[in-house]
């Protein structure tokens, strides 16, 4: 298990008396950005494209021999055909001019193409291995992050990955070999004006290198903000319908506004530092270009042998020099995002994923007996959740979990289903420690309906079949029959073909909660969890679900966790939880009849009516 200085759950988790932790209750740690490392490894997913990349390569060539043949030949037709007056010989040449640029033109778009798609795959790769990465992660991890944020990492930060290489890939093949073959043809046309082209270079890198250490620390913020921006909205947008009810939109909206508006002074001030850079460079380029034609008309005049149609030539070849170290150099500012949103993307790539111990074996035919001896666990050093808890569910047998909010119920379901590891004491299935157990197998041991019920954007079949997904359509709707889910089901529009929104919003909770009942009576496991599964269902509907449960739970290992204690009544076995610890265990009858907690709590719900 995680020390307390690798655990950003234990590090950061506010801290609460009981449950399950919750994004609020951790903070984004910062982290030393190394745009080097992040530059190399995302050109590394480019390895396995070296075809492409060849081709690219190949179309970045002949394009550059295009240009480097199609500007010598308009300073020959200068001299050869313009100052003679050859009309005929000039037709010649714009004919041949026009034929190399049509074909240039093609190389370049061929080179526009393969690179896009390289980039895109490339994009894809990294997006696969992104939400791979999500799948492995412990549930501490993701209890920690804000799921807007992971998703703006998904979408736009790999997006403007993406966007950079499409571009500066592209860009930095032709660039590259642009300007070495355009070099070349400088220095063999005239060495005195190429130093006079090279004189200034220095001056456009210093001004680049310095306007590049200015923003690189915006960019990463921009990205920062950016994802904290999508993680509000998702938020809100979730949870709309409460804002609504406690009349909260004017002070939603005013927080919006204040992280719209960071968002926007970081991006402005990004990106408006960066955009000094093409006025700057533009502004050393004209300087370049005045000091190339006065000395090249210098040359001239003197007699020297220097033509103006080789002036001429190597003003063309200037522009064409600088056009692809302007292009580069201002592609700095997708590639600093880019190198932002890279470094957010391998953040979540390489957080420690969900690991079994090692020598972790597969639990085979679980029987579903589970001890729980002297139990420790708390999400921050010293702050115990649960507290030398000790409780032990035969095979087959059903224990109630019941206690105040905050006790620890969730919390020791957690445990039980491997999503935490405990600090202390021992947790076994069938006599296994669990940690000798895969959490694959174990799982897949274990049915669970929540409280708050989960439906995917999928039809109402396959949302059933989630719990066995071998199971054969006639299982699903048996299934369905079994939960009392079968009614409803034939009623909407498509019956089990019926896809729903997202999250079910096209049901009621109710409904949606059956469905969750269904998926896991089609299960089949050895135990069973129910985490206040009927509170979302009517008095009505609930007295017919009791009994398909009663159904489902027989034979099954089961633990039922419940604030309305008449559903537990009939429970083998009820633990009362206190504080992190366990202040009663026994029937029913038996712990009315000891007067302690239990019975104050059961007293006190029919008391209020609560207990119908």
């Amino acid at each position: 298990m995680a020390t307390d200085a690798q655990n950003p759950l234990r590090q950061n988790l506010a801290g609460r008396p009981g449950g399950a932790p919750h994004a609020h209750f951790f903070a984004e740690k910062t982290r030393a950005k190394d745009a080097r490392a992040t530059a190399a490894r995302i050109l590394s997913y480019l390895a396995g494209k070296r075809t492409a990349l060849a081709l690219v390569f190949s179309c970045a060539l002949a394009s550059t021999l295009v240009t480097v043949v199609a500007t010598r030949l308009n300073g020959l037709a200068v001299d050869g055909f313009i100052e003679t007056g050859n009309l005929s010989g000039l037709a010649a040449v714009c004919a041949g001019l026009r034929a190399m640029h049509a074909f240039g033109a093609a190389a370049a778009y061929a080179q526009n193409a393969l690179m896009v798609r390289a980039a895109q795959r490339t994009a894809a790769d990294i997006r696969a291995d992104l939400f791979d990465a999500v799948q492995r992660l412990p549930l501490r991890y993701i209890d920690s992050s804000s799921s807007g944020d992971l998703m703006s990492r998904l979408t736009n930060d790999v997006d403007n990955v993406g966007a950079a290489l499409s571009q500066g890939v592209v860009q930095l093949f032709s660039g590259v070999v642009s300007v070495a073959g355009i070099f070349a043809a400088m220095l063999l046309l005239s060495p005195p004006l190429t130093l006079v082209a090279l004189a200034t270079l220095p001056l456009m890198f210093l001004m680049t290198r310095l306007i590049v250490r200015a923003t690189q620390p915006y960019f990463s913020r921009q990205q920062s903000e950016l994802g904290a921006l999508n993680g509000y909205m998702e938020e809100m947008i979730s949870g709309q319908k409460t804002v609504a009810l406690f009349s909260r939109e004017s002070e939603t909206f005013a927080e919006f506004t204040a992280m719209n508006d960071r968002y926007v002074k970081t991006s402005v001030r990004a990106q408006g530092l960066s955009g000094a850079m093409g006025p700057s460079n533009n502004a050393v380029n004209n300087l370049t270009y005045l000091a190339i034609a006065a000395c090249g008309g210098i040359l001239v005049i003197r007699g020297s042998g220097m033509t103006v149609g080789v002036v001429f030539s190597f003003l063309l070849y200037m522009r064409n020099f600088t056009r692809p170290i302007n292009d580069i150099l201002n592609l700095f500012n997708s590639v600093q995002s880019a190198l932002a949103g890279g470094e957010r993307v391998f953040e979540v790539i390489d957080a420690e994923p969900e690991r079994d111990e090692p020598g972790a074996v597969d639990a085979r035919s679980i029987k579903g007996a589970v001890r729980l001896t002297n139990v420790d666990f708390s999400y921050i050093t010293g702050k115990h959740v649960l507290k030398k808890l000790t409780l032990r569910a035969d095979a087959g047998e059903t224990v109630a979990i019941v206690g105040p909010t905050g006790a620890g119920k969730t919390t020791l379901i957690n445990l039980l289903a491997k999503f935490y590891d405990r600090d202390g004491g021992d947790i076994t299935i069938d006599g296994v420690d669990i940690r000798r157990l895969t959490a694959r197998s174990v799982r897949s041991g274990i049915a669970v309906v929540q409280q708050d019920t989960y439906v995917f954007a999928e039809t109402v079949r396959e949302n059933i079949r989630y719990g066995r997904l071998e199971a054969s359509d006639a299982e699903v709707e048996e299934a369905a029959k079994a939960a009392r889910a079968y009614g409803f089901i034939a009623r909407l529009p498509r019956g089990f073909d019926t896809v729903l929104e997202d999250n079910g919003r096209n049901l009621s909770l109710g409904q949606r909660q059956l469905i969750s009942i269904a998926r896991a009576m089609l299960a089949r496991s050895a135990i069973l969890i129910l985490d206040e599964a009927t509170s979302s269902i009517d008095t009505r509907t609930e007295s017919l679900v009791q009994v398909a449960l009663t159904d489902l739970m027989r034979g099954k290992t089961s633990f039922i966790i419940a604030h309305r204690l008449s559903t537990v009544r009939n429970a083998d076995r009820i633990a009362v939880l206190s504080e992190g610890a366990i202040a009663e265990t026994g029937t029913h009858d038996e712990l009315i009849a000891r007067r302690g907690l239990y019975a104050e709590l059961y007293e006190s719900q029919f008391a209020s009516g609560l207990a119908l």
